[in-house]
């Protein structure tokens, strides 16, 4: 009978000691799941960046106005008889 009981508390020591600390324990596996997490929110930021970039690819094929205010904003461009004012601070 001692050693029935015996074996029995070595199986519940070797499991309980999985659970916590070996492979496939509780932290490890809260581990995963941060991490899991983390990669979620990687895709769902690039996915809206995505969409927002084939938007934007949508727009300039579409309309002049986009290829008109894009290259006003960044290139500095003007339209023919426009008269440009710098103004110093």
């Amino acid at each position: 009978m001692k050693i029935i009981i015996a074996i029995i508390i070595l199986l519940i020591i070797h499991f309980q000691y999985r659970i916590w600390v070996g492979d496939g324990s509780v932290a490890e596996i809260n581990a995963y799941q941060q991490r899991l997490d983390d990669l979620k929110k990687q895709a769902e930021e690039k996915r809206e960046r995505n969409e927002a970039l084939y938007a934007e690819v949508l727009d300039l094929r579409k309309g002049q106005e986009a290829i008109e205010e894009r290259a006003r904003n960044e290139l500095g461009m003007i339209k023919e008889d426009e008269t440009f004012f710098h103004v110093l601070e």
